[in-house]
């Protein structure tokens, strides 16, 4: 019997509380019901909202559990819940709380590459995987990227190797390390949830805090907070620079216009077909992630062919001269100032969206330096446009559609030829996700 098989096993006649019917718990269940344990997903939204999938479960045999009271009436002998919910909601509850990423790690098979950070951990993770495909491995890529990777190890081999991008949620409970651990930087993100800014830089160390000799932890040598981070006892310590710091154990850096691993040229920087300086620092941190698994020609082969990750810097079509990019996974202040210094020439940038309770004052100078005006949308409206003082121009738009219509109005009279979806704020306050916000953004572009 397998550890995934073993796992299950043991879940048969319990109560098992799915909390939050979400993309990382919904493919649990199938397992659950498969090993008669007695499934209950609690979901703020009732069974008819939640969709045909939701109405099949219920016929299955699930129970949900719906309502404002929800969280309040969760419970079992094991708790499921989504990352998105912090874990002290669950106090006093009489079950053991887990998740589907902390089961994916009990169980997975294979070497696991683990990514955090807060900003660049999705086309870190997505370079990894490539470099790792290109090189001949077996790769499985998901986690908070948007696959769940638990069902996924019934088809997993000892060889291959998971790639898995983990949030700050994902990593507050965890007691298991990946054994490959990179941390891109750490900036204010999700304070919302996060008590404070100390709770979400403790979460993001818990990528490496479990790991057992043999580890290997990549840092941001650059960074203030993630280069003080130290490999455990037995594991070994690696990072990338874009100062050119050399961190030892196959460490990458930039030095000039060239890019290198250890002593090893491994390619100019204008090679790199994503733009944009933190796209260099993206490929070194999966340079110093794979320094032990692939040589420098798979790396090569991935920066010069692929294109990059959707919903970044993702151009849509150009129209009457004006070229419309879709970054609607921007979803913070750092985030949006990356993206802006990509564009040699003033872009009108559309900001705005749900409220994380993080600050707003780091866009003030990158906006001004790389915008020609503003368009604003979404419940931090307010606060973006108090930040970024009163130079630039700017509209209020309350929805996509009148959104795109002010930015293109506004880059014809300021003679701007891009308009940037960059929200610098979650998608919360008005879609699903930054995915669905990104479609639909498209989708209008493309009816202009």
């Amino acid at each position: 019997m397998t550890k995934f098989e073993a796992y299950f096993e043991g879940m048969r006649g319990k109560e098992v509380a799915i909390v939050g019917y979400g993309v990382s718990n919904r493919p649990i269940i199938p397992f659950l019901l498969a090993h008669d344990a007695r499934v209950t997903v609690y979901d703020k939204k009732t069974v008819g909202e939640l969709g045909e999938e939701a109405l099949a479960d219920a016929r299955r045999g699930v129970t949900f559990v719906s309502g404002e009271k929800y969280l309040e009436r969760a419970d079992g002998d094991v708790i499921f819940r989504s990352p998105g919910i912090h874990p002290a909601k669950f106090a006093g509850k009489k079950g053991r709380l887990t998740s589907e990423a902390e089961a994916f790690f009990e169980v997975a098979p294979c070497k696991i590459i683990g990514i955090t950070g807060s900003d660049g951990k999705s086309t870190t993770t997505t370079l990894i995987s490539k470099i790792l495909d290109a090189a001949g491995y077996k790769t499985h890529l998901g986690g908070n990227i948007g696959v769940p990777l638990l069902p996924k190890v019934p088809e997993m081999a000892k060889e291959d190797i998971a790639v898995m991008e983990l949030s700050s949620f994902q990593l507050m409970t965890m007691s298991v390390s990946p054994q490959v651990a990179v941390i891109t930087n750490i900036s204010p993100n999700h304070l919302d949830i996060h008590k404070d800014m100390d709770e979400y830089v403790e979460a993001k160390t818990n990528i490496f805090r479990h790991q057992t000799p043999g580890g290997r932890l990549v840092v941001n040598l650059d960074h203030p907070i993630v280069s003080k981070f130290e490999a455990n006892p037995g594991c070994v310590k690696a990072g990338f620079s874009l100062s050119g710091l050399d961190g030892g154990n196959g460490s990458a850096r930039l030095v000039g216009n060239t890019v290198y691993r250890g002593e090893e040229k491994v390619m100019d920087s204008d090679r790199i077909l994503i733009p944009g300086r933190h796209n260099i620092d993206n490929y070194m941190a999966a340079m110093a992630a794979t320094a032990d698994l692939v040589g420098v020609d798979a790396v090569v082969r991935v920066a010069e062919s692929f294109g990059g990750v959707v919903h970044r810097l993702e151009l849509v079509r150009e129209h009457e001269g004006i070229r419309y990019y879709n970054s609607s996974i921007d979803s913070s202040p750092s985030r949006t100032n990356a993206a802006l210094s990509v564009f040699r020439k003033k872009v009108v940038v559309i900001l705005g969206g749900y409220d994380k309770q993080i600050p707003f004052e780091p866009l003030r100078g990158p906006v001004n330096e790389h915008a020609a005006a503003v368009v604003l949308m979404g419940a931090t409206s307010a606060k973006i446009s108090a930040a970024i003082g009163p130079a630039l121009p700017r509209l209020a738009a309350e929805n996509m559609k009148e959104a795109i219509e002010m930015a293109t109005v506004l880059a014809k009279e300021y003679g701007s030829k891009t308009v940037l979806l960059s929200p610098a704020c979650a998608s919360f306050d008005k879609f699903k996700n930054f995915e669905e916000r990104g479609n639909l953004f498209k989708a209008l572009v493309r009816e202009l």
